[in-house]
């Protein structure tokens, strides 16, 4: 029973797989690529240091929670994929429309992963007022993690399921950073290593 339903979802893992990356319409092959990079860590720690640069006080706080909050979703992917071990979908099967080669293992996706956490994190800090009503930015960021997932899927470098627990674990660890963030903002550890002077620091002042 437990093997048939095992089979089960690892036939319809594949067969979503093939039914996104199948769509191989000539724009969005233009425009995926573009937005699967965007979803990248580097370009999340990119604008945390935006933020923190020019976010005034409270955007130092933001930026520094979600770095945190990216480094511990990047451990827990490091080690999922080492574990899993699990290869790209385009080295096991056959015609996938592939638009990037990346290299390391496939379970889970890092991309969707770092984009809902910093999504997560990023939109519950901040809002718009607009005509008396807040909207949470947690909305289109959360929306462009989601286009991020997908764009792994499209381009040929992630199961379903990988994107599937990336947004899962990338989700929860904001949630945790996010929900204890004074505890690891203000213990005896970070104040110890300097956490106020960073939370301080304003680099607009200096210049």
């Amino acid at each position: 029973m437990i093997d048939l339903i095992l089979s089960e979802l690892l036939n319809g893992n594949i067969s979503l797989f093939y039914l996104i990356n199948g769509i191989n319409n000539p724009i969005l092959n233009l425009v995926m690529p573009i937005i699967t990079n965007f979803g990248s860590l580097i370009a999340w720690i990119l604008i945390c240091i935006f933020i923190f640069i020019f976010g005034g006080s409270y955007g130092r706080k933001v930026a520094v929670l979600c770095l945190i909050a990216l480094f511990l979703t990047d451990i827990i992917v490091i080690s999922l994929k080492y574990l899993v071990a699990e290869p790209r979908p385009f080295l096991t099967l056959p015609n996938v429309n592939l638009l990037l080669t990346v290299n390391g293992n496939s379970f889970p996706s890092g991309h969707t992963a770092s984009s809902f956490t910093a999504a997560t994190i990023i939109g519950l800090k901040y809002h718009l007022k607009s005509k008396g009503w807040n909207c949470w930015l947690i909305y289109p960021l959360i929306a462009f993690a989601i286009l991020v997932g997908f764009s792994r899927i499209y381009i040929g470098v992630h199961y379903p399921y990988d994107v599937i627990f990336g947004a899962i674990i990338g989700t929860i660890c904001a949630i945790i950073v996010f929900k204890y963030e004074y505890r690891i903002l203000y213990n005896k550890i970070a104040i110890r290593l300097g956490m106020e002077k960073i939370l301080t620091f304003n680099l607009i002042k200096k210049l």
